[in-house]
């Protein structure tokens, strides 16, 4: 696709931007937004359309939908005018300042998100499996923006993009932050710390294992009888006495006058038993 060709509908836009003030006098449009995930060539192009909307610059707001995202999705630019050092001379250029967001909600929609995510969670799923996860998440986060940070300095000293002194300030702040582990005091607390909380989980999940096995045999003895009673109106485990056959046997044959081994007598024609 050409990156050039984009349209933007304007009578929609008109239309929904008067229909918002009718409804929402006391607010007013802040910009739009975007499923990005990056910025594209035209966003600026479409920022400078939308401030005629907005009272001051349009927010451009790119909300990444993808369902591999951990942390925040969204990022907030601002655009802002810069001065480009260029062959021919100094020339000023917009382009898209990074300004800090954050997702905030009232208080009825806070507890309506509180119970759609209850519904959500897994119930097969316990508190200690739910922490880790949270965990495994929050260290994957980490692990991205350390990875970030890490482009950028090598950007930086490449000299691909140039320095900017307040993100260098912020890691200054981050590498002041961080504990000292060379200190053998520290490093023995974090231990003694870690350990207990290993301790505490353990102990946890054994006593769980053991109420659940508890709670299983309490109620295997407290049905059994009625176990017992269903099995027997269903007819399972009844056992049906059938007595052996007896064979037959025939003595050896001496003539019309014998009798058979079982016991039968033979009748001459005129009804006289022989």
């Amino acid at each position: 696709k050409n990156p050039t060709v984009w349209f933007l509908d304007h009578n929609f836009m008109e239309s929904m931007f008067w229909m918002f003030k009718k409804v929402n006098t006391g607010e007013e449009l802040m910009g739009f937004y975007s499923t990005g995930p990056k910025i594209k060539e035209n966003d600026l192009k479409i920022s400078s359309l939308f401030k005629r909307f907005c009272n001051h610059e349009p927010v451009f707001a790119i909300i990444d939908i993808r369902p591999g995202v951990v942390g925040l999705p969204t990022t907030a630019y601002e655009a802002v005018e810069q001065v480009e050092t260029s062959g021919d001379g100094k020339e000023i250029q917009k382009v898209f300042k990074h300004i800090s967001c954050s997702i905030e909600a009232e208080e009825a929609e806070e507890v309506g998100v509180v119970h759609l995510l209850r519904d959500i969670n897994d119930p097969s799923t316990g508190t200690l499996a739910l922490q880790i996860q949270n965990k495994v998440s929050g260290l994957t986060g980490l692990l991205e923006r350390l990875t970030e940070i890490k482009a950028y300095l090598e950007n930086v000293i490449s000299g691909k993009i140039p320095i900017n002194n307040q993100i260098t300030y912020n890691l200054q702040n981050i590498f002041n932050l961080l504990p000292n582990l060379n200190v053998e005091e520290l490093v023995k607390s974090m231990f003694v710390k870690t350990n207990d909380m290993h301790l505490a989980m353990y102990v946890s999940a054994l006593v769980r294992s053991i109420l659940a096995l508890h709670g299983l045999l309490t109620n295997k003895i407290k049905y059994k009888d009625v176990d017992a009673v269903l099995d027997k109106d269903a007819g399972v485990g009844s056992a049906t006495a059938v007595a052996p056959s007896t064979p037959v046997t025939r003595g050896p044959a001496s003539g019309d006058n014998d009798s058979s081994a079982s016991g039968e007598q033979k009748q001459s024609p005129s009804g006289k038993k022989m």
